[in-house]
């Protein structure tokens, strides 16, 4: 291990997330019921401004896309970007949200369709239905990946424009200063790291459950927490074999194989599936998406005291938001070479769009097998929400192959997020260093089994939706303060630019006027003796 490299923030964030491993594993509900307490807290008096935060993110990093700043390049100018647009996608996508797409794909729409969002409508209705995808696009859509693009593009540039260390506290040099290389940033790496570990732990454990689940259909392994916990040290030892190899060759071609296998099943299930149904409800959804967006985003309940946004919206923003360190210094870590404009597009804009096609190729699926078939999809929801898909997967062709086709593809995600997650913690605790030492990745790997064994014995989806929300609010905090710093940053380099530029029109002028002096003083020389020449 590279020890000159580790320091203050490698131990304490070790010290923190062992200490939480020991009381998890030695007193699991009060643990739980310490965390139900701390969820409550935060929801009732600071829900508001996740919602608030979460769109002012979003307005945000479309505002500096489409501004002059647009055009800054995150390297040197005229640099070429590291990877090819379709990797960089690639890896973007499922280093993403990935797993959750799989495990949310079917539950949130017939979760909505059973019990509509809100009481919007009535259940299991036409209308239902129809709130059920708009909802799922929501969540699923551009605000969730502001989320991330917020802070990958903080990272990216101080690290690829600026030349720093691609450590989260040197995105607040800029209205800090010297202060981030001590306590104030020790405290935000140290808080980056942990609420990276809840964020990745969040996703590790619903895919593990979504792995349980598809067994259970498959092969017929019991649903539970031994199983899980069998599942999770399996998939374990894959990707800690898998951070051990570079980052070209390990996390790039996973992800690859995770896109075209991701690629091929939507496709089987679109062309086989209900193929117009698909098409009409994804057309409507994405219409009412637009139509409904603002009220979505800020759309709370003090007059009926239903909690409905808090286990859905919140959630799904403070998920993201816990993900937004790591998620945002990989995209980081791979964007360098392309403009803020083309960063802003690929990491909201194409993202968003497969989700779309997702949600409404197996959302839409599910929707009409139960609406018109009688599948009994919604049933195997209500009793296990993870079940939904291997159910759904039943009505069509060759729903054996499926079902396994689908297992491989959640493992894969699994592992590629995990594995990623090793990258970026060993870079938060290694002075921000592009390749961590394997040691240092392997004990964060090690790490984040733990605490995803923890949060599972201590309340399986519950805890890991509850971690998450409370893991996210100080982060969320830190990042508003980071969209600031990034701004002033770029106004700096604007305004040193547009100085540069200055100088040159004023040296270009000058060296013109002492060009044109000398040949005026010829003309006149000329003018002059003209009359004797006569």
């Amino acid at each position: 291990m590279q020890h000159d490299q580790l320091g203050w923030v490698f131990y304490v964030s070790l010290g923190l997330l062992a200490a939480f491993v020991v009381l998890g594993i030695g007193w699991p509900v009060q643990l739980a019921v310490g965390a139900a307490a701390a969820l409550e807290f935060t929801t009732i008096h600071f829900g508001w401004l996740y919602l608030f935060a979460t769109t002012g993110f979003l307005v945000f990093c479309i505002g500096i896309g489409v501004s002059d700043y647009g055009k800054i390049r995150l390297g040197a100018d005229g640099e070429v970007p590291e990877f090819s647009y379709g990797a960089w996608l690639g890896m973007i996508f499922s280093a993403g949200m990935g797993v959750g797409l799989v495990f949310w794909g079917i539950a949130e729409p017939l979760t909505h369709y059973l019990a509509p969002p809100l009481g919007q409508a009535v259940a299991q209705s036409p209308e239902a239905a129809s709130l059920s995808l708009r909802y799922s696009l929501f969540h699923w859509g551009f605000h969730q990946w502001a989320n991330f693009a917020v802070v990958g593009l903080a990272i990216a540039y101080i690290r690829f424009r600026q030349q720093r260390p691609g450590m989260i506290s040197e995105t607040f040099r800029s209205s800090l200063g010297d202060r981030v290389d001590g306590g104030f940033g020790h405290a935000i790496n140290i808080l980056a790291v942990v609420s990276t570990i809840f964020g990745v732990a969040t996703t590790v454990g619903l895919g593990v459950i979504q792995i349980n689940s598809g067994l259970a259909a498959v092969v017929d392994l019991p649903f539970g927490l031994p199983q899980q916990l069998a599942i999770l040290g399996g998939i374990s030892i894959v990707f800690l074999l898998c951070s051990l190899a570079p980052l070209e060759s390990g996390i790039r071609y996973v992800s690859d194989a995770n896109m075209m296998l991701a690629g091929a099943l939507l496709l089987f299930v679109f062309f086989f599936g209900p193929t117009d149904f698909i098409t009409a409800a994804m057309t409507n959804a994405i219409g009412d998406y637009f139509a409904n967006v603002i009220g979505m985003s800020l759309v709370m309940t003090p007059y009926t005291g239903e909690d409905w946004v808090e286990r859905w919206t919140i959630f799904y923003w403070a998920w993201g938001l816990s993900w937004a360190p790591f998620v945002g210094s990989f995209i980081a870590r791979i964007s360098r070479g392309r403009t803020i404009r083309e960063f802003v597009l690929g990491v909201i804009g194409m993202p968003v769009l497969l989700s779309t096609v997702w949600f409404a190729t197996f959302g839409g699926s599910a929707l009409y097998f139960e609406m018109f078939e009688g599948a009994g999809i919604g049933a195997a929801v209500e009793a296990e929400i993870s079940s939904g898909l291997f159910v759904m997967l039943e009505q069509l062709p060759l729903s054996g192959v499926l079902g396994l086709l689908m297992l491989l593809l959640i493992v894969l995600f699994v592992i590629t997020s995990a594995n990623s997650a090793t990258f970026v913690l060993g870079m938060f605790t290694s002075k921000g260093v592009l390749t961590p030492a394997r040691t240092t990745r392997v004990i964060w790997g090690v790490v984040q089994v733990l605490v995803v064994s923890v949060l599972l014995m201590s309340g399986g989806l519950a805890a890991l939706q509850t971690i998450s929300i409370v893991a996210a609010f100080p982060f969320m905090v830190l990042m508003v303060f980071m969209a600031g710093s990034l701004l002033r940053a770029l106004r700096d380099e604007r305004r040193q630019m547009e100085l540069h530029e200055a100088l040159l029109r004023e040296r270009l002028q000058r060296l013109i006027d002492e060009h044109e002096a000398p040949a005026q003083g010829h003309d006149d020389v000329a003018i002059l003796g003209e009359p004797e020449s006569r």
